[in-house]
């Protein structure tokens, strides 16, 4: 099994977005406040810096970039030139947002921190939906760290990793975009959740920080793969021209501190079987 770095020496990775037609990964790398692109030969390039850290990415049907800046809790699009601002969510998030998941007509699902859970006691917080014309407003709450999403069944369901709550959760999405329906589509048990990417097969893989490895699961919960790495996974995406590359965004750190002192995320590409 191939299994390589194709980039390291980088803060903390976040966010990968395989883009098919440049055969290239994106990626989120907080503390540099920058967009990175990189292809399989480990050949990176800045897409875009912007004056925050940058989470969560997703592209719009005209090819232009959105990201989530976490800080200041906005929903930014990248338009190859500059950046605008598609929607400030700073009334509705309680603390940093994170991760992103955009449908095919351009919705965006933003999930926050809820609190900085580092100094407070974790809360449960919601889940963000900007829509294609740039409105704001709270789709679903009481989730337990909103993390990773994917939508499945031909934009019917969107599933959603509640980090300290060890579980995916699915949503049924209707015409509008909104969700109905919640229900858990795996309790994971040990692993926390973050980052997560969904295969052909509808599997789900599952970046866990704080375990060293990557998983895979099946709706119910059963773990089909589980692939050890040297330090902590967490995101994760599927590349290439048949889904033969899982890339990974790892660390071996998480503090802010320490990830801007010992800059040890990387990006690693494992060649599934």
């Amino acid at each position: 099994m191939d299994h390589r770095i194709l980039a390291d020496n980088l803060t903390f990775t976040e966010g990968p977005r395989w883009h098919p037609t440049e055969e290239k990964l994106y990626f989120s790398d907080f503390h540099s406040h920058t967009v990175y692109r990189i292809d399989l030969q480990g050949n990176m390039e800045t897409v875009v810096t912007i004056d925050d850290r940058p989470s969560g990415l997703g592209w719009l049907a005209n090819g232009d970039l959105l990201i989530v800046a976490m800080v200041s809790r906005r929903l930014l699009r990248f338009d190859g030139k500059q950046t605008h601002e598609v929607a400030n969510l700073s009334t509705l998030a309680p603390y940093h947002c994170n991760d992103m998941v955009v449908s095919e007509n351009g919705t965006a699902y933003i999930g926050n921190f809820g609190c900085d859970f580092e100094n407070e006691p974790l809360i449960t917080t919601n889940l963000i939906k900007v829509s294609p014309d740039g409105s704001a407003s709270t789709v679903t709450d009481e989730l337990c760290f909103p993390n990773g999403a994917v939508i499945t069944d031909e934009g019917r369901t969107l599933v959603i990793a509640e980090t300290f709550a060890a579980r995916l959760t699915a949503f049924d999405i209707d015409k509008a975009g909104n969700l109905s329906n919640r229900r858990i589509w795996a309790n994971l048990e040990s692993y926390s959740p973050d980052g997560i990417c969904i295969d052909r097969s509808g599997g789900i893989w599952v970046a866990t920080p704080g375990s060293k490895c990557v998983i895979r699961v099946e709706g119910g919960g059963k773990i089909t793969a589980n692939i050890p790495l040297e330090i902590d996974s967490i995101a994760c995406a599927l590349g290439g021209a048949n889904e033969q590359y899982l890339l990974l965004c790892t660390s071996d750190h998480l503090s802010d501190n320490e990830c801007i002192t010992h800059r040890s995320a990387r990006i690693e590409l494992i060649e599934l079987a």
